[in-house]
């Protein structure tokens, strides 16, 4: 998978994305990421990319002309790149459809079967004012070969290259940076790790945090005892039905006690009407979880 990041700060994005797994995966071939400086790509010979926004207010604005110059031309080249890929490919048939294959795979790249042509590439703006960013986008912008992320910065980008290029509005909060840098590196952090092979452990993936909704189980590693507490023996036991037992409470309490927001997205199966009896909890917890199934039975039950 490709990344290519539009900012003001390459090396920024650079240094914090070529360390431990991210780095470790391009390394290995499995991702690609890249920064373009947009202030390349100015045709003002004093290499200036913002200028007062109309209409008055505070702060600069980042003109449309070196974004979208700086937009196109990595479109071209990814276009170009996969119009070689899709000619290349063509070799691979027998000697007697080659002329045939050669034709149909120009045909195809020329007629927009990339579709890039005629199409924008996937291209996502950091913004606050964009859709919060979760787990479900991570796994819809890792089924793309080619992510283009924007980064603003002062008070934004002129709108009318926004409308013109982008597919998706980012934020990473309610909150406000100096830039679009930390939510891009955050927003390939997130995806990378989809891609598979980048985790040396895939089924890590599955059982993090917002995997299924909800927040992850807690967990422990050695010593068995530390500083006087031990790990819970349910994990000792190994039990691995009732490890996964206690794992599903745990994790649902927990959503319950520090994001109860999320229990919108709680589904509860047929086996989870049995955990009351079957998993250790204290009272209070039982009169919670109880009062979850209750909630979530009619609708959610399957």
């Amino acid at each position: 998978m490709n990344f290519h990041i539009l900012t003001l700060f390459p090396e920024m994005v650079l240094k914090g994305l070529d360390t431990s797994i991210i780095g470790r995966a391009e390394e290995r071939g499995l991702i690609h990421v890249e920064a373009r400086n947009i202030r390349d790509y100015t045709i003002d010979r004093h290499k200036k990319v913002d200028d007062y926004p109309y209409g008055g207010g505070a702060g600069m604005l980042m003109q449309a002309q070196p974004v979208y110059d700086c937009w196109k031309a990595v479109r071209e080249e990814i276009v170009s790149r996969r119009s070689g890929s899709a000619a290349a490919e063509a070799d691979d048939f027998s000697a007697d459809q080659e002329q045939k294959s050669d034709s149909a795979a120009v045909e195809s790249a020329e007629s927009g079967n990339l579709q890039d042509s005629g199409r924008r590439i996937r291209t996502v703006y950091l913004t606050p004012q964009g859709r919060t960013f979760t787990q479900r986008d991570a796994h819809d912008f890792a089924q793309e070969e080619d992510l283009i992320l924007l980064c603003g910065h002062y008070e934004g980008i002129d709108d009318r290259v926004l409308d013109r290029i982008c597919t998706d509005y980012i934020s990473i909060g309610d909150y406000i940076l100096t830039g679009g840098e930390l939510p891009a590196m955050i927003l390939v952090d997130a995806v990378s790790r989809l891609v598979p092979g980048v985790l040396h452990n895939d089924t890590s993936a599955e059982t993090e945090s917002f995997e299924s909704g909800i927040l992850e189980y807690p967990q422990y590693s050695r010593p068995e005892v530390w500083e006087g507490e031990k790990v819970p023996e349910v994990l000792l036991s190994g039990d691995h039905k009732k490890v996964n037992e206690w794992r599903r409470v745990r994790a649902i309490l927990r959503t319950y006690e520090r994001r109860p927001d999320l229990l919108k997205n709680l589904h509860f199966k047929k086996a989870d009407r049995n955990l009351l009896k079957r998993v250790e909890m204290t009272e209070e917890e039982k009169k919670i979880f109880e009062k979850l199934l209750q909630d979530h039975m009619d609708s959610d039950i399957v």
